[in-house]
């Protein structure tokens, strides 16, 4: 591994970046209206065996990719596994940049809400749906904050890996869990916090079936930052003599506890208030708002700025390392300045978002896609990735399979686990990665694709 590429400076450095990658708008925004609309803990219990039966390994075989070839997605694929292998690293890198480009968009929302409650202008408001309305087809306005959140993750990025990406996650991750263990204490001293504890945690099998499943497994799959090659190119920083498994399943315990604990916020709050959890989507910025409303002017600035000040660290740890992985690209393969070409990769990727940013009303054929159901293209774009992502993690599982082979992960894996070889750990990654990760994905890609596509929905339940 050469060393101008960079390294992380210890293995809790890499960790809290990765971890960063993973706990993003997914965790604090997604998670908590996917289990909303899920049944709550019947959707917590799905969520949970997905990440750590299948997302687990997964993990663990994108990090091994990555600090094998030691560079970057496309060039990981390309050394492991011939020239061809390589578009397969460029179909993540693609993935990626989809991803950012409307992921920013919803941080610029989320920079907005913070400044807007925090100087008072939101909570002033009495139709909170409106609002939301009038404000995302701003185009002004969430330009303006749009461009802000990726000048940010654009500075960042152009550090480097040490002195930008490593040392933004060591503060924004310690303080992202001080916020939001400060808000689920307040949270849960509210009247009928009991009821929406009760919701979230008390597991309904009847409301177990296939929508359930599909939804946990994206959430899983978005949320860890799998399929793209985030991980892959975070692993070619990664030292020989670090424990791939345990980091990966320190990661995903980190990531899953913000999404769980996401949960624990906000249901109380919504329970408190008498607010149906099945919002879906606008629950963060119509629903939480109208709660803030309700605590008065002084108690409700406070709380509400400090939960989108969450948000925007959650959403700058993940922006962060989206920015990564095609900047990586064209430093390793092309031989670019990472300065300059942070700042020409962000402002084409804030292009390309102009494209959801503008489909919330603005432009008629972006808002309406007469071939995706007349739904919007932000929506269009954001069903996209998700199933490019299990498509994404069932290729590379066949890529390790009959490409690599599975004994050289054993062996990439091995560096830093002592007993490894021998023990179960490698028996159950290798059954996984082989055969139960690229059918179950394979499938669940496939079910994905007509249900979005086709309308057709294959349902079954329990109860």
């Amino acid at each position: 591994m050469s060393e101008h590429r960079g390294i992380f400076s210890s293995r809790m450095g890499f960790i809290l970046t990765a971890a960063g990658s993973a706990v993003g708008l997914g965790n604090i925004w997604r998670f908590p209206y996917l289990a909303g609309e899920n049944g709550g803990a019947a959707f917590l219990f799905i969520y949970l065996i997905c990440v750590f039966t299948l997302c687990v390994p997964v993990m663990i075989g994108e990090i091994a990719i990555g600090r094998r070839a030691g560079t970057d997605a496309y060039g990981s694929y390309k050394k492991l596994g011939g020239g061809k292998w390589g578009y397969l690293g460029l179909f993540g890198i693609a993935v990626g940049i989809f991803i950012l480009s409307y992921y920013n968009v919803v941080a610029g929302w989320a920079f907005g809400y913070f400044l807007e409650i925090s100087f008072g202008n939101l909570l002033n408001h009495q139709n909170f749906g409106a609002f939301f309305g009038e404000y995302v087809t701003n185009s002004g306005t969430i330009l303006l904050f749009s461009l802000g959140f990726m000048v940010m993750t654009a500075v960042i990025v152009g550090q480097g890996i040490a002195a930008g990406i490593e040392a933004a996650n060591k503060i924004m991750m310690p303080a992202l869990y001080v916020i939001l263990i400060a808000l689920i204490i307040y949270s849960l001293t509210l009247p009928n916090a009991m009821e929406g504890l009760k919701f979230y945690l008390v597991p309904d099998v009847g409301k177990i079936n296939t929508q359930t499943i599909f939804d946990g497994l994206r959430q899983a799959f978005f949320s860890l930052s799998l399929g793209m090659g985030t991980l892959m190119t975070y692993g070619s920083y990664m030292r020989k003599d670090q424990n791939i498994i345990s980091s990966a399943a320190t990661i995903s315990i980190a990531d899953t506890s913000v999404a769980f604990l996401a949960g624990l916020m906000i249901f109380p709050l919504v329970f408190s208030e008498g607010v149906e959890p099945t919002q879906g989507p606008p629950l963060v910025f119509i629903v939480l708002p109208q709660i803030f409303h309700s605590m008065g002017p002084i108690l409700g600035r406070f709380i509400g700025g400090s939960f989108f000040l969450l948000l925007c660290f959650a959403a700058l740890t993940s922006t962060i390392s989206l920015l990564e992985v095609p900047v990586a690209y064209l430093v390793d393969q092309k031989k670019f300045s990472r300065k300059r070409v942070s700042w020409g990769v962000a402002l084409l990727i804030f292009a390309i978002g102009l494209l959801s940013m503008l489909s919330m009303g603005q432009v008629d054929f972006l808002t309406k896609l007469s071939f995706y159901q007349d739904r919007d293209f932000l929506t269009f774009v954001s069903d996209m990735c998700d199933i490019s992502l299990t498509v994404g993690g069932t290729m590379m599982c066949l890529f390790i399979r009959y490409r690599w082979k599975i004994h050289n992960m054993d062996e990439e894996v091995a560096l830093g686990a002592n007993g490894y070889l021998q023990s179960a750990t490698r028996k159950y990654l290798d059954v996984t990665i082989s055969w139960i990760c690229p059918i179950l994905l394979g499938i669940m890609s496939i079910l994905i694709i007509l249900d979005k596509f086709i309308g057709l929905k294959v349902l079954f339940g329990w109860g």
